[in-house]
C-alpha cells in the first residue's frame, strides 16, 4: 500500500490570520522544566545535572486555532441547537470515526474562478470522473487553493461551494467534504462584496451554513493533490483528533493506495 501525504503542516514561520505561536524547549531546558515540575506537583527532588549532558528531552508548546492546518470542521462549527434543524449538532470527539476512513472522489475546479460554485459546476466535474460519489464516500475539490498556502493568497483567491451543490452532495449520501482551499465558502472578501451589492444574505456562508440543515462535515487546508495517481481508487483517511466538545479537529489526512486496486 502507498501512502500520499495531503495535509499542510502547522507552521510558525507562515502567514495565517491569526498567528500560530510555536515555543521550544531544548533538551537542556527541558531537563530543567522537568525538575522543577516535579518538585512543584510531586515533591520530588532531582538535579539534572545528574543527566548526560545535562539534557533531558525538548517540549513544544503551540498556540493555535483548532482551524488551522488541515482540519476537520464538525456539526457545531457551524451553529447552535438555536439555529439547527436537528437538534445539537455533534462536536469533533462525538462523530462516528467511520465517517473519516473512506473511498474518495477527487473533484477538478482548477478552472473556477474565486467564488462560490453552483451545482451545475459540481456536476460537470462529477461527469468528468466518469464516476458518480458514492454513499459515505469523502468527496474532495481539487481547486488548486492549496499552491498558495502558507501566504496571504490562500485567504482571499480560491473557489468554494454554493449551498445547493453542498446539498447535491448530500442528497447522493455523502457524510465528508474536502477542499484543499481555506474554507468550502467562497473567500470572505467575495461574499461580503456580494452580500453588499444585492442584500442577500444568502451568499454568506452558504456550504458551511448548509450543516445547519444536515448533518456532515468538511475537511479544509487538504495539501499536494496533484500527487493522486487518479480521481478515486484509492481511500482517504482524515481521522480527527478527539478534542472534547470542539468544533474542529486537526487530521493527518493521506490517501492509502492499493495498486491492485482499480473500481475505487
Amino acid at each position: 500500500m502507498r501512502i500520499i501525504d495531503l495535509s499542510s503542516p502547522v507552521d510558525a514561520a507562515a502567514w495565517e490570520p491569526d498567528p500560530v505561536v510555536h515555543r521550544i524547549l531544548t533538551p537542556a531546558q527541558g531537563a530543567k522544566h522537568m525538575a522543577a515540575e516535579m518538585k512543584e506537583h510531586f515533591g520530588l527532588d532531582f538535579d539534572p545535572a545528574a543527566l548526560p549532558g545535562g539534557e533531558l528531552l525538548s517540549l513544544d508548546t503551540l498556540t493555535l486555532t483548532s482551524h488551522t492546518g488541515t482540519h476537520v470542521d464538525a456539526p457545531a462549527h457551524y451553529g447552535s441547537a438555536a439555529v439547527t434543524d436537528y437538534g445539537k449538532p455533534r462536536t469533533i470527539d462525538e462523530l462516528p470515526l467511520d465517517w473519516f476512513l473512506r473511498p474518495a472522489l477527487v473533484l477538478d475546479l482548477q478552472d473556477q474562478p474565486t467564488g462560490a460554485a453552483g451545482v451545475d459546476v459540481l456536476r460537470a466535474a462529477i461527469a468528468r470522473t466518469g464516476r458518480e460519489p458514492r454513499p459515505m464516500d469523502i468527496v474532495v475539490l481539487h481547486t488548486g487553493a492549496w499552491r498558495h498556502a502558507g501566504t496571504q493568497r490562500y485567504f482571499t483567491d480560491f473557489t468554494g461551494l454554493d449551498g445547493e451543490a453542498v446539498d447535491h452532495l448530500l442528497d447522493l449520501g455523502v457524510k465528508v467534504i474536502g477542499t484543499d482551499a481555506f474554507s468550502l465558502d467562497a473567500p470572505f472578501g467575495d461574499m461580503i462584496r456580494r452580500y453588499q451589492e444585492t442584500g442577500d444574505a444568502g451568499v454568506l456562508w452558504p456550504a458551511h451554513f448548509a450543516g445547519r440543515r444536515r448533518e456532515y462535515c468538511q475537511i479544509e487546508r487538504l495539501h499536494n493533490l496533484d500527487a493522486l495517481p487518479a480521481p478515486y481508487g484509492f481511500h482517504l483517511s482524515c481521522l480527527p483528533t478527539k478534542i472534547r466538545g470542539a468544533g474542529a479537529g486537526w487530521t493527518r489526512a493521506v490517501a492509502l493506495l492499493d495498486d491492485l486496486e482499480t473500481d475505487g
